[in-house]
This record gives structure tokens, sequence and C-alpha cells, in this order.
């Protein structure tokens, strides 16, 4: 009975975090994990929980335990990304979400790739990035295939 309680309240969860309302969602991902806890529900709980409550660190060993157990599920890849980029740190999310779509492509994870690039620095790192020199040198540079 309480796998059925604890499933209830993780599809719960998961419509409420689709809906964009993360607070409300984790109370039933939290009830969820105290019923019956799944890689699924604490890789959303570990979102959650970074996101409404501050707790970086604790949501990152919560999605890296989620990965050990379930390392093609892409989205812990994802909600790991979204966590590294709650604590500033770009570098690793990327890391995470080239590393994601080598498992599977997902759409997801490749518009949060994309959305999160690190892009090159200017040119002439003299001039600001949107200057006409190093956006059109920029852009004429690659396309000749030298950076």
């Amino acid at each position: 009975m309480a796998d059925i309680d604890a499933r209830k309240e993780f599809d719960n969860g998961l419509a409420l975090f689709k809906a964009g309302n993360i607070l409300r969602a984790l109370g039933h991902f939290e009830k969820a994990m105290a019923e019956h806890p799944t890689s699924l529900c604490a890789s959303y709980y570990a979102y959650c929980m970074a996101k409404e409550r501050g707790h970086v660190k604790m949501g990152i060993a919560l999605c890296l335990d989620a990965l050990e157990k379930e390392p093609g599920t892409t989205v812990h890849y994802l909600n790991l990304a979204r966590i590294h980029l709650l604590g500033h740190n770009m570098h690793d999310a990327i890391t995470v979400l080239r590393e994601g779509m080598c498992h599977a492509p997902d759409q997801e994870i490749k518009d949060l790739l994309d959305h999160t690039s690190v892009r090159k620095p200017p040119v002439i790192s003299a001039l600001p990035r949107d200057s006409f020199v190093n956006k059109y040198l920029g852009l004429l540079l690659s396309k000749l295939g030298r950076r």
C-alpha cells in the first residue's frame, strides 16, 4: 500500500514540477522519498531541494547517487546539470549535459546545453565583445574554420 501512495505522491510532484511549481512539488517528492525512495524521485527531489532550500551540495550528492544506480537515465543528468547551474558552476553543468547526450539524445538536455554553452573570447580582447569589428571578424574566422 505504501508503494501506491509513494507513486501517487511522485506523480503529483512530477505534475507540479512540470507546471513550474517547484516548491509544492518538493513537498510531494519529500513524502514519496519517505515512503518509498527511488532513484527517479531522488533526482527530482534533489533539484527541488537545491532550488528552494539552497542545498546544492546535498542535491549534487543525491543526483550522483541516482546516476550511479541508473546511469542511462537522462533525467538524472538534466537535474544534476540544473543543480550545478544553481550553484553557479557552469563548467560542470556543461560537462554533465554533454555526458548525458552521449548516453541518449534528449531534447531537454540539448536545449539546456544550447542555452548554457560557453562563448569563445572576443577576437580582439581590447575591444568590447559586441563591437562591429569583433562580431564580424569572429564570424569570418568561424566560416574559415580558424575559430
